[in-house]
């Protein structure tokens, strides 16, 4: 006996890999609640099927579409979506960089930026039709516009919330303006980046409505005002359930961009009912 004790290794923490399939079951149970009340609450009478048609009227409405013109409006919704917010968010980078790195440059552009991201949506209509006609071009920067100030704003946000400390860490170590940009500044404003990008996209959606309101021919906004004027309630809830869905799927595919570039965080996730 030497009267030492030895040092016994330490157990590596136990991971459980839960799957994510129950959680995200439990997302549509409010869903299916709501159309389930409304299936009742329409066949029992007590809301006019004129004014609110049963869940299974519009997925029946659903149907045909999907049989007929549905993909081309989709199509034309989705590369409309996508093309202006690449246009506005990339954009919107750029400046968000120009600005939170410069005071010089925020004292000339925040302004006059502050004045425009108050402007409605719609109140750009006319005037783009003005510039632009009413071809794909005045739908596209419309939409370009509406993504532009989400992505600005959190960017802006995100590079001055910065930690100081980091900054002068990197300085100390004689970093580059361009190493001190790669290897401290973007990975610590990379979630505030990517709550911009999000935003933005979820209001690119939104314009999406204002933009095919420009004389489109086809589009979700299109089928939104065709249900209108041919009194077709079925088919602007088919539509508004088209743009839900979509909406979701591109905010799904960048949510988990956002997850792989970020993965390096150890954040809290929230309290989950199982401990």
């Amino acid at each position: 006996m030497t009267g030492k004790t030895q040092a016994l290794p330490l157990a590596a923490p136990v991971v459980i890999n839960r799957s994510a399939w129950p959680r995200r079951l439990k997302g549509l149970v409010l869903p299916a609640l709501i159309l389930l009340v409304l299936e009742v609450v329409v066949r029992v009478g007590w809301l006019p099927s004129y004014q609110m048609p049963a869940p299974s009227e519009v997925a029946t409405t659903l149907t045909d579409l999907a049989e007929g013109a549905l993909w081309k409006h989709i199509s034309a919704s989705l590369l409309r979506v996508l093309l202006g917010f690449v246009i506005g968010a990339g954009l919107a980078l750029v400046f968000a960089a120009w600005v939170g790195l410069s005071r010089e440059a925020e004292a000339y552009l925040e302004p006059t930026f502050a004045g425009l991201r108050s402007i409605p949506s719609l109140a750009w209509v006319p005037l783009l039709l003005l510039w632009l006609g009413i071809d794909e071009t005045s739908k596209i920067v419309l939409i370009a516009i509406g993504a532009f100030f989400p992505v600005y704003l959190n960017g802006v946000a995100a590079i001055r919330d910065i930690d100081r400390k980091l900054v002068e860490v990197g300085q100390m170590y004689g970093f580059s303006r361009r190493r001190l940009v790669r290897r401290i500044l973007l990975p610590a404003a990379l979630p505030g980046l990517f709550t911009g990008l999000r935003s933005g996209l979820s209001l690119a959606w939104m314009f999406l409505v204002a933009a095919e309101l420009i004389a489109a021919t086809k589009g979700l906004g299109y089928l939104l005002s065709d249900g209108r004027e041919t009194s077709r309630p079925d088919i602007v809830l088919a539509a508004i359930i088209v743009l839900a869905v979509l909406g979701k799927i591109t905010d799904g595919l960048l949510a988990a961009l956002e997850k792989r570039c970020l993965a390096w965080r150890d954040t809290f996730n929230g309290q989950g009912a199982e401990q």
